[in-house]
This record gives structure tokens, C-alpha cells and sequence, in this order.
């Protein structure tokens, strides 16, 4: 099993090193061709995507770190690096939305401008088609490999296939002298970006913190009252650790069984668990059912 998870892990590596190789190259060609058709825009954009690459390399980091075994100081692995990814993307995004929505309403008032080069619209078309590529691409590859972090970059790709679209939309309607819609647009991606990097962030902050989906809890605790040998599921809790899910349970069984068959009990709990949920870990704790608490 753990075998597995690593394997996904590397997997989501791809991911991860695609979206940094695509990110370099579209700031790359947006700040030269922004600079040369003096589209504020599209450099604007690119300096986006720079920002973008640190988020990436940071999932990067977190996906490799996730993969040391446990240690002294972490004896419950270091799953955990993954999530903490994710937190450091949201907090990219949503500083990027903030910066892009208050250029774009300094843009407004600031007043009509020279309309930047047509070419600087084709670039930023392409960009947005190469990121939608990317984005679903990782959210394809997130889902496979359950990977919160991969998730929050396809997140982010979208973000960044809208900023290109909405610069798209700007840099032509400033060549019919709109010049208002170009950072109106900007403003309006701004919000998106800020919208999606506080969902990222709400996420990352769940599972950090030991939250977790009560759906999920009904849906063991019913798997394991349909078991002959349990009695009654007294207390669940279940907690993340990046994709993997531990499980701690206490169940009640008939007192007149011995030790041995209260532990087959418990194995049969934990299999059916992991078989049935993909569950990583199960820690069971039996007592009779006349037990006083």
C-alpha cells in the first residue's frame, strides 16, 4: 500500500514539473512581446506567471518531501509536507488576485491609455489554450492519485488560463478605444484568482487542523455496523495525513468472547476499511459491550 502512495507521489511530480516548465516559458515570451507592444496587460500576466512558478516549485517540494519514511521527529511520516504545499499556493494566488484586482482599479481611474500592439492578444490567446492544456492535465492527474496539492496547481492553472483570457478581451477592446475594459476584465480575474486561491486555502486549513468530511465518518461507521461481530461502533474519528486517511474507532463486542476473537474483530474491521474506502490506517480499540465510559 505504501508501496502505491509513493509511487503516486511520483507521479504527481509530472504534474508539478510541467506546470514550472510552462510557466517559464509563457513569463518568458509575455514580458518580451508586452515589453515590445507596449501591452501593460500582458506583462502584468507574465509577471503573474513568474509568481506562479514558485507555487509550482513549491508542490514540487512538497510531493518530494511527503516521500521520506518516518523518523524520530516525524513518526507518522511526512505526508502532511503536501498539504502544507497547497497552503503556501493559496497564499500566492490570493496575494496575486489582490495585486491584480488593485492595479486594475488604479488602471480605471488612471484614465484612457495608447492601445498596446494586436500581437500582444495572440500571445496571450496562446497562453491561455497551453494552460488549459496544463490545468487538464493535473486535474486529470489529481484525481488518479488523489493528490490535494496537484489539485490546488490545476486549480491555479485555471486561474491563469483566465488571466490570459481576460487579457485577450482587454488588449482588443482597447483597439476599439474601450480602453476601460482592458482593466475591468483584469479587476474581474482578480476576484476569480482571489475566489479560487480562498478555496485552495480552506482546504489546505481543513485537513492541516485535523478536519474532516462527517459524510465520510457515516459512510465507515455504517461499513462497520453491517460486521456480524460488532456490537455497536461506540466512537469514530478519522484525520488526513496529504492523501492518506488514518482512522481511529472504538467498537463494542460481545463480552463473553476471548482476546483472540476480539482481535479477529479488529483485523476484520480494518480490512474493511481499507478495502472499501482506500483508508490507510485503522488503530481499533475493542471493549466488551458493558463497558462503563
Amino acid at each position: 500500500m505504501n508501496d502505491e502512495r509513493i509511487r503516486n507521489l511520483k507521479r504527481g511530480e509530472r504534474g508539478a514539473i510541467i506546470s514550472i516548465f510552462a510557466y517559464l516559458f509563457l513569463s518568458a515570451l509575455k514580458l518580451t512581446v508586452g515589453q515590445l507592444a507596449n501591452s501593460a496587460a500582458l506583462r502584468a500576466d507574465g509577471l503573474n506567471n513568474l509568481t506562479d512558478t514558485i507555487a509550482s516549485i513549491a508542490v514540487l517540494f512538497g510531493l518530494r518531501y511527503s516521500q521520506k519514511p518516518p523518523d524520530a521527529d516525524h513518526p507518522y511520516g511526512h505526508w502532511k509536507a503536501e498539504m502544507v504545499a497547497s497552503l503556501f499556493t493559496s497564499f500566492i494566488m490570493l496575494a496575486v488576485g489582490l495585486q491584480v484586482f488593485v492595479s486594475a482599479v488604479q488602471s480605471i481611474l488612471a484614465g484612457p491609455s495608447d492601445p498596446p500592439g494586436l500581437i500582444s492578444a495572440f500571445v496571450g490567446a496562446f497562453a491561455a489554450v497551453c494552460m488549459f492544456g496544463v490545468y487538464t492535465y493535473n486535474k486529470n492527474l489529481s484525481k488518479k492519485i488523489n493528490s490535494p496539492s496537484i489539485m490546488a496547481a490545476a486549480k491555479d492553472n485555471w486561474s491563469d488560463a483566465m488571466v490570459s483570457i481576460g487579457t485577450v478581451i482587454g488588449i482588443i477592446g482597447a483597439q476599439f478605444q474601450l480602453y476601460w475594459l482592458d482593466p475591468l476584465t483584469a479587476a474581474l480575474v482578480g476576484l476569480l484568482i482571489i475566489k479560487t486561491g480562498w478555496d485552495v486555502f480552506r482546504g489546505a486549513a481543513l485537513q492541516l487542523t485535523d478536519g474532516f468530511d462527517e459524510n465520510k465518518i457515516e459512510d465507515y461507521r455504517e461499513t462497520i455496523s453491517k460486521l456480524y461481530d460488532v456490537q455497536k461502533v461506540r466512537n469514530i474519528k478519522a484525520r488526513n495525513y496529504g492523501n492518506n486517511t488514518v482512522v481511529d474507532i472504538t467498537i463494542l463486542v460481545d463480552p463473553s468472547i476471548d482476546i483472540q476473537e476480539a482481535h479477529n474483530t479488529a483485523t476484520k474491521v480494518e480490512y474493511a476499511l481499507i478495502e472499501q474506502h482506500g483508508v490507510h490506517d485503522v488503530h481499533v480499540h475493542v471493549e466488551p459491550e458493558n463497558a462503563e465510559h
